[in-house]
């Protein structure tokens, strides 16, 4: 299992992560847009092409609502059409606007469907650019939490997101200076791996938003260096590895605050934590179903020393775009990216005992999608990390709790997009297999011979090409599938009702 990092710091450069912890600022952010609200504005906008593959209700069962609606900044507006985000998702339909009214959010989203832009959009939204320190809104503290996520904002730093992992700070400090790119809006990315001092060096300057792992955060709240009043924050802070920091950092955030909370998956001690810290809030619960509609999901049953031929006959048989392997233990990833390599296919392998520099690159290099095909990890990515290109997750080691399956293959399927899981399960893992299934009200199919690259290839996806036969079959497959799967959650009710 991989150990979340607690200390130290690394930073990013827009695309290029780089070791040392410097300013993710916006060049020629802040110019001002001298246009007349009778002017079509989006004309000078540089959206990128339309994904034309078909998406599952996940994220298309929504009201209606366009971003407009919202009455976000039109700076604002541009980044995120830019970004080339064209509707908000469900989640971001219900927990956007209670967050801009400043009431406190418990919201439940399944992984992939828009959660980090629910959170990013309102805190970018509240800061002040006039200001020169990190800000919250109106003295008030806004806690917003995303999987592994935290983000906080003290008086003097307009806002701050806490994140676990120093992979999940590079992508979400990515995203907010993509979002933020016509605001203005100066962004710090600090996480462990690197000299404390170029810290304090870098909020020696303006700075409006902070983007950091919890450890890092505590030494620079601890020497009176950061306060903020606006703070997300993300279920893996909650649990037994951050909890004790997170209150620990709590100490240093004004009693006045919002706090919004976003996760696929809650810990028992959610409860504990609303009671402490949350004010009344406001719950949103998206997960009828767990697992999302677009993954299919199957098993091979193999004996131990069966797995990497199995694997080759995978990487030969499927059509992959990108893929994500987990193993157990990092010494196993590190065996298994080596057999990929003799196997003649291309491979890189990350863990968090890596160091910062080699994390980094080949993150940066398996998300730009320009060297790595198949990448061989740890838990370390498990929650959070978007690559769109993903369509194959592996679990080369069957895990071993339904917690950390529901997050390992929500890394394919992304945004409402189709992809699939395929399980290695060992005669010892049978009951933990069945366990899952049990726990996540899912089904895991055994590996036919065959398997439909409608259902993981993104060409086949391509809603303009595809006959409205075939797109009526997938759409019914992700129905039945949410229908047994919400059959199975009023039945589960049922019996726990009835027990008690």
């Amino acid at each position: 299992m991989s150990t979340p990092d607690m200390n130290g710091s690394s930073d990013v450069h827009s695309d290029n992560e780089s070791s040392k912890t410097t300013s993710l600022s916006n060049g020629g952010s802040g110019r001002l847009h001298n246009l007349t609200d009778n002017t079509d504005w989006k004309a000078t906008l540089q959206i990128p092409k339309k994904d034309p593959r078909l998406k599952t209700k996940d994220v298309t069962a929504t009201k209606g609502h366009t971003f407009e609606d919202y009455f976000l900044k039109r700076d604002l507006l541009m980044g995120i059409f830019e970004k080339g985000w064209e509707k908000p998702s469900p989640i971001q339909e219900a927990a956007i606007p209670i967050a801009l009214s400043g009431r406190d959010i418990l919201a439940r989203a399944k992984n992939g469907t828009g959660k980090t832009g629910a959170y990013i959009i309102p805190t970018l939204e509240k800061i002040d650019v006039s200001k020169d320190y990190v800000q919250g809104d109106f003295n008030s503290t806004t806690l917003y939490c995303l999987y592994l996520t935290f983000v906080i904002v003290l008086f003097y730093i307009l806002a701050m997101v806490i994140v676990p992992t120093r992979e999940l700070a590079l992508q979400v400090g990515q995203i907010c200076v993509q979002l933020s790119k016509h605001l203005g809006t100066k962004i710090m990315m600090t996480t462990g791996g690197t000299n404390l001092k170029d810290d304090i060096a870098r909020l020696a300057q303006k700075v409006h938003l902070i983007v950091a792992t919890p450890g890092r955060l505590y030494d620079l709240m601890n020497k009176n260096l950061v306060n903020t009043n606006l703070c997300s924050m993300a279920d893996k802070l909650l649990s037994q590895d951050f909890r004790g920091m997170c209150e620990q950092l709590f100490q240093y955030i004004p009693a006045e605050r919002q706090v919004l909370l976003y996760s696929a998956t809650f810990p028992v001690s959610i409860d504990q934590f609303v009671q402490r810290y949350m004010r009344n809030p406001y719950e949103i619960n998206l997960m009828n179903e767990l697992t999302l509609q677009g993954i299919t999901q199957y098993y091979a049953f193999v004996q131990e020393k069966q797995k990497v031929h199995c694997l080759n006959t995978l990487f030969s048989k499927l059509q992959i775009n990108q893929s994500i392997i987990f193993c157990n233990s990092t010494q196993r990833v590190e065996l298994l990216a080596k057999k990929i390599a003799e196997l003649g296919y291309s491979s890189y392998y990350i863990h968090a005992k890596m160091r910062q520099e080699a994390r980094n690159q080949v993150f940066h290099d398996f998300r730009q999608n320009q060297k790595v095909r198949n990448l061989v990890c740890s838990d370390l990515i498990t929650r959070g990390i978007d690559v769109d290109s993903v369509n194959v997750v592996i679990n080369f080691d069957f895990p071993r709790m339904a917690e950390t399956y529901l997050h390992r293959i929500g890394r394919s399927g992304r945004f409402g997009h189709f992809g699939i899981a395929i399980n290695f399960v060992t005669y010892e893992d049978r009951f933990t297999l069945h366990k899952i299934e049990q726990e996540l009200r899912t089904e895991i199919k055994p590996v036919p011979r065959q398997i439909d690259p409608c259902l993981y290839v993104p060409d086949f996806q391509n809603e303009d090409l595809m006959d409205e036969e075939k797109k009526l079959a997938l759409l019914s497959l992700t129905n039945e599938r949410n229908n047994q799967q919400i059959q199975l959650y009023h039945a589960s009710n049922v019996e726990i009702s009835t027990s008690t």
